[in-house]
């Protein structure tokens, strides 16, 4: 076993973080949360993380109870995923990360948004575009909320779509998401005409589908977008990002019957356990949803009905 020595947990942090690049394939963001997480970590603990005993990952953790369940969450598991690593490499004869606090499955509801609200933000864009002269940016609006609502794209998927990346003849992209995993996303005719109505004022020689400066629309300028538009249709700030019409994407298709596997595959979640918070619909609905469509509903009503007629008898 290799000895750790005072000091070595900065060159151990960016051993495990390449591995995370390099053999699990973690998107950049992931990295980066990791990243200041283990650093913070390492601060906290006088630079002596690595060779922390369970005591102080247990302290460690008692500092984490101001914070939110997401937060501690993620915490817990960069530290459980260094450790891990540290034990795999022989840095380690054992594995302290069972002292990190566990949030358990409980996770907050994402934040949505009503059907009557999207609506609202859709009308409030069509305003914009029937003014005259109309602006051009806001056929680019179109088209972006149009891939965030109907698609259920990622900020980042979504700003950095190559110009060529949404055919009028093909109602799905192939996107490469997280990890750099493909996933097959599709296309409702309104998006793709909404982005062949702002593609033709986009320069055939830029190589994004939403250019900006010297590059692509960035992730921050989205955000600001759409909390403007969203100002328009009369729904305050706080509760809309580009994030949350991914929530309303998700929670809208799974309120309509959407299969949760096919959910997984269109959001790219690498876990159906992601997936799941989605369910979050309305029960009833659910319970008219087994009665209507199981099997045996046709038995069950038929049972019911035998016994109203011997109450009455």
């Amino acid at each position: 076993m290799t000895a750790i020595a005072p000091g070595d947990d900065g060159a151990l942090i960016e051993r495990f973080l390449e591995m995370l690049a390099a053999e699990a394939g973690a998107a950049p963001n992931t990295l980066a949360a990791y990243g200041a997480d283990l650093r913070l970590a390492s601060q906290t603990l006088d630079g002596a993380l690595a060779g922390a005993d369970r005591a102080a990952i247990e302290r460690l953790g008692e500092g984490w109870r101001d914070l939110s369940r997401a937060t501690v969450a993620r915490k817990s598991a960069a530290l459980r995923r260094f450790f891990a690593f540290l034990l795999d490499e022989g840095f380690r004869a054992d594995d302290p990360g069972g002292a990190l606090p566990r949030p358990g499955s409980g996770r907050g509801l994402p934040k949505t948004l009503s059907g009557r609200d999207v609506e609202a933000i859709f009308a409030a864009i069509q305003a914009r575009i029937d003014r005259v002269p109309p602006d051009p940016r806001d056929l680019r609006l179109l088209a972006l909320i149009e891939l965030l609502y109907g698609s259920g794209l990622r900020a980042t998927e979504l700003v950095s779509l190559p110009r060529g990346a949404v055919q009028p003849d093909k109602p799905y992209l192939i996107l490469r998401g997280k990890g750099g995993k493909e996933r097959l996303v599709p296309l409702s005719d309104r998006a793709r005409a909404a982005v062949a109505a702002w593609r033709a004022h986009v320069d055939p020689a830029r190589p994004w589908l939403f250019p900006s400066g010297k590059g692509h629309l960035s992730r921050i300028r989205l955000y600001q977008m759409v909390r403007a538009i969203a100002a328009e249709a009369g729904i305050p700030p706080d509760r809309i990002s580009p994030h949350v019409l991914r929530h309303a994407f998700a929670t809208h298709l799974l309120e309509g019957g959407a299969d949760l596997r096919a959910l997984q595959a269109m959001l790219g979640h690498a876990d159906i356990a992601t997936t799941e918070i989605y369910t979050h619909v309305d029960s009833a609905r659910l319970v008219q949803l087994v009665n209507e469509r199981h099997p045996l509903a046709d038995a069950a009503a038929s049972l019911r009905r035998v016994d109203a007629k011997r109450g009455g008898a």
